[in-house]
């Protein structure tokens, strides 16, 4: 019977059969002896019913405190004390029931906790996004102004070159809103990786020509190096995007004269693409920080990042079942390199 499970339960019983088994012996020693039964049977089963009352309180009375003791824990955990558990070291169906009370109070605890760290996620990154907004729309303002003030005076080669910088910031906050977008698709799980057969060089080429232009322009050298023979089941159009983000990266902590390399190849099971730069470095302090979201370098130069082409980067890597490294000396450069499964049947 699970009822004798429990201790208190069974000690109560045991203590109710000594009593009527001391009942018995009472009236089995008066018989023997040849003593009127009414009597001592008489008061031998007040006693007993006497001894089995008090047995029967004392383990009531005992219940009663442990449950009203269970009571005060849990409306301390309805108060916001969400550490209150209550103590089920015994067994029987009772602190069978705490158990699952506390288990149900570990759960709850659990979703309240993801719920706050939700909402100052949320926080944050809507502050992160006014934070990012506000230098570009300042700068639209203060541009827009110039321009007004000099087509008054016919100043056209001052509005031209704001008019240039307007588009700059009105680019960056496209970017923002894009990445956005993107990252907010890939956290509410609506991204469909639709994967396909594709030639990595193919794919490496739709990089380069987008990139190429800015590389020329800004006296940097942008090398793609890898075999022509090379396929990888992905999403080609996400895929692009995150080697993109990383040559964006690596284009935007260079100097003129410096060097981009993508390369790629395959080694056993895994295929490898890889971006190196002989930019500034990441310092050793950022590089465990790299890749969340709006994060900032104290050391950083960077003026125009926004802080969501890595994190946007790592995203679709694991969503192609891959990973991403990363390593950097100070002053000497930077490699990304991500690694994917080669999948040979869908």
């Amino acid at each position: 019977m699970r009822v004798l499970a429990n201790q208190k339960i069974r000690r109560l019983f045991v203590q109710m059969m000594l009593c009527m088994g001391g009942f018995l012996l009472f009236s089995t020693a008066a018989l023997a002896l040849g003593i009127a039964m009414v009597l001592p049977v008489t008061v031998c089963a007040l006693g007993m019913g006497f001894a089995i009352f008090l047995c029967c309180y004392k383990y009531l009375k005992e219940q009663d405190l442990v449950m009203e003791e269970a009571v005060a824990r849990i409306q301390a955990f309805l108060s916001g004390e969400w550490d209150a558990r209550i103590d089920c070291d015994e067994e029987g169906e009772l602190y069978r029931l705490f158990h699952e009370v506390n288990s149900l109070a570990a759960i709850l605890n659990a979703k309240a906790q993801k719920e706050r760290e939700s909402r100052k996620f949320l926080q944050n990154t809507i502050s992160d996004i006014s934070h990012q907004l506000k230098t570009p729309l300042a700068a639209l303002n203060i541009y827009n102004g110039i321009m007004q003030t000099e087509a008054e005076s016919g100043e056209l080669s001052t509005i031209r070159e704001f008019t240039s910088l307007s588009e700059q910031e009105l680019d960056r906050i496209e970017t923002l809103v894009q990445n956005l977008l993107k990252i907010a698709k890939f956290d509410a799980g609506s991204i469909v990786i639709e994967k396909y057969r594709e030639n990595v060089a193919e794919l490496m080429a739709d990089v380069e020509r987008q990139f190429s232009f800015r590389a020329g322009a800004e006296g940097k050298e942008l090398i793609f190096a890898g075999s022509g023979d090379l396929f990888l089941f992905c999403d080609r159009g996400w895929l692009t995007e995150a080697v993109g983000n990383l040559v964006k990266n690596a284009l935007d902590h260079t100097e003129s004269g410096d060097r981009v390399l993508v390369e790629w190849g395959q080694s056993a099971q895994i295929m490898r693409i890889t971006v190196q730069d002989t930019g500034s470095g990441i310092h050793p302090e950022d590089l465990h920080h790299i890749f969340k979201r709006f994060y900032r370098s104290r050391y950083s130069k960077d003026t125009l990042g926004i802080g969501l082409g890595l994190p946007l980067a790592k995203s679709i890597v694991e969503a192609h079942d891959g990973m991403i490294e990363v390593d950097s000396r100070l002053g000497e450069g930077t490699t990304f390199v991500m690694l994917f499964p080669i999948i040979t049947k869908l």
